[in-house]
């Protein structure tokens, strides 16, 4: 993994924050254009009800 400053986690449980999901970290992404994303991690875990999406995004500042 590249070296990062933070990270930024998107999580949901339920079946419309999962489809809404794409369009969270997109609008996530348009308010800090002064970060660049290097590196990603995606989960997903269930049990007998739930299925729980976990999107962590690693970022630094652009251009460090």
């Amino acid at each position: 993994m590249e070296k990062f400053t933070g990270c930024k986690v998107f999580s949901a449980t339920l079946a419309r924050d999962r489809d809404a999901m794409s369009d969270t970290i997109n609008n996530w992404l348009g308010k800090h254009p002064e970060l660049e994303i290097v590196d990603k991690s995606v989960t997903l875990s269930s049990d007998n009800q739930f299925h729980c999406l976990t999107i962590i995004l690693f970022y630094k500042p652009a251009g460090a």
